[in-house]
């Protein structure tokens, strides 16, 4: 057994254990936090054993499924799969570890039915960056929508009915367009190799060779996919429901990793196997990648609810990345590689931070607070370095893909680059506004001023009143502390990241490159 296969089976293993906790929500958590812990532990050993030198697809593993049509269970990673599954790994333990400190699950649900979920999200999503059947691949793309779909119906806000089924509708449909050209895929190899299939090291080497005509028609199926997915504007307008009203830790998992199913397609699916329609087409993306920059930048700086106000930063943030894969440099591409993960890590800190806020404050509307760092200076600060993430400063993870990104794309593409740096100075405007607004000027909203006190209690001095919170406690700060280093860490030494993933990005290169 492969360490991929051991990263995928385990959390399911964990799933049907914690299923069965339902009426000791403790254990529950307990056991699911041990699981996901040793999942996130089996990443080690799997980077270890890649060689970024080595073949593009490693720790191979596969057996038949459906032999008569060419359809294998097959799984192996390169090293953009392997930094999306350790952030995974990364971010699930957080989430199991924030349950009660950022959510509280509604009256009559159980711990155990939620965590069962979120492990085989966990599982599902891992399997999905693993797959090397992309008919497998379609499949997992799919019923990883299930779970999610639960997530947000049975734990999220008033409206998370809405949500919900605009969220599985949008990406369902977009996955039956994909399956239409995968099975277009299929039958070109049927007609060049006499039998079809669905691997995807053989359809790389028959479509790249298809007429252009054939490959923009299946790109397009591709594409609208993973665009839906990621999502890209004009296909964004789930996210902002979706997030709105998922708890805080599904929110974590939507926005910081389901979303990066959708660029990773870019990079797996509609490059390497379409190179001639990708270039082709290549302008009119760009276009759609630039005005998500712009219209998820001035929405941001409009929002009034911070959990929109994230969704609508990670459309600013997909345009980047969309911008630095389709201008076919690879700088530009490392950068949208890496900035996949740190947006993950950024992303995801900052989801995390409003939680702790929102259940102090008991609403995620900006305006019902001000002048928490007056009473909460450490998850002040603890918001202020994941907004300094958010925006790219220099010193933080995000700031050296930003970087790359504009290196790269300006070198082709420098009018999309200048309109795309307008972005980056919206982003320190949006993001400092919303550290304003919550966290300086005068002490307001209901759970921070009001009479009483006691332990852990400071006086606010504006308004004669004491809070009633108390600033972030052990758990909540080792709960934070990763993202905190790694943000650090990366934002001062990215090297183990880029040369994980620089290798597997120039053999995409040469893959678009080997076009007609």
């Amino acid at each position: 057994m492969t360490w991929v296969l051991a990263t995928i089976l385990l959390p399911l293993v964990g799933a049907a254990v914690v299923a069965g906790m339902k009426k000791n929500d403790r254990l529950a958590t307990l056991t699911a936090l041990v699981v996901s812990l040793l999942t996130f532990l089996l990443v080690i050993p799997m980077w270890a054993s890649y060689a970024p030198s080595g073949d593009r697809i490693q720790q191979k593993s596969s057996m038949d499924w459906i032999p008569n049509f060419g359809i294998h269970i097959s799984f192996g990673i390169d090293g953009i799969a392997l930094v999306m599954i350790a952030v995974i790994g990364l971010l699930v333990p957080i989430v199991v570890g924030a349950l009660g400190l950022t959510d509280k699950l509604p009256a009559g649900r159980s711990a155990g039915g939620f965590l069962s979920l979120i492990l085989v999200q966990e599982a599902l999503t891992i399997a999905v960056f693993a797959a090397t059947d992309v008919f497998l691949f379609y499949v997992l793309f799919e019923i990883m929508l299930i779970p999610m779909y639960f997530l947000i119906g049975g734990y999220g806000g008033a409206n998370r009915q809405y949500a919900a089924v605009k969220f599985f509708l949008y990406s369902f449909l977009g996955g039956l367009i994909m399956l239409a050209s995968a099975i277009g895929a299929y039958s070109l190899a049927s007609d060049k190799l006499g039998k079809g299939s669905f691997d995807w090291e053989t359809l790389v080497t028959v479509v790249r060779d298809a007429p252009l005509g054939t490959q923009i028609w299946l790109f397009l199926g591709f594409f609208l996919a993973f665009a839906i997915k990621a999502p890209l504007v004009p296909f964004h307008t789930w996210l902002p429901d979706a997030a709105g009203q998922a708890p805080i830790g599904v929110a974590v998992l939507l926005v910081g990793v389901l979303d990066k199913v959708g660029t990773f397609g870019f990079l797996r699916y509609c490059l390497p196997m379409f190179p001639d329609a990708s270039k082709e087409l290549a302008p009119w993306v760009l276009v759609l990648a630039v005005a998500g920059v712009l219209y998820g930048s001035i929405l941001a700086a409009g929002q009034r609810d911070m959990k929109r106000f994230i969704a609508y930063v990670s459309i600013a943030h997909f345009g980047f990345i969309a911008l630095g894969i389709f201008t076919f440099n690879e700088q530009a591409m490392v950068g949208s590689v890496s900035y996949m993960l740190n947006h993950s890590l950024a992303t995801g800190m900052l989801i995390v931070v409003v939680g702790l806020i929102v259940m102090r404050g008991g609403s995620t509307r900006i305006s019902d607070y001000g002048g928490m760092a007056k009473v909460t200076p450490l998850l002040g600060g603890m918001l202020l370095i994941a907004g300094l993430s958010t925006l790219s400063l220099p010193g933080t993870n995000s700031f050296i893909s930003e970087f790359l990104v504009l290196l790269g794309s300006f070198v082709d593409y420098p009018v999309y680059t200048i309109i795309a740096t307008v972005g980056m100075v919206l982003a320190a405007a949006y993001v400092l506004w919303l550290y304003q607004r919550v966290m300086q000027g005068p002490v307001r909203g209901d759970a921070l001023i009001g009479a009483g006190g006691g332990p852990g209690t400071a006086i606010a001095p504006e308004l004669g009143a004491k809070k009633t919170i108390k600033d972030l406690g052990g758990k909540e700060i080792a709960i934070l502390a990763p993202m905190v280093v790694l943000i650090i860490a990366l934002g001062f030494y990215p090297k183990p990241v880029l040369d994980t993933i620089t290798p597997s990005v120039q053999q995409t290169m040469s893959a678009v490159q080997g076009g007609k």
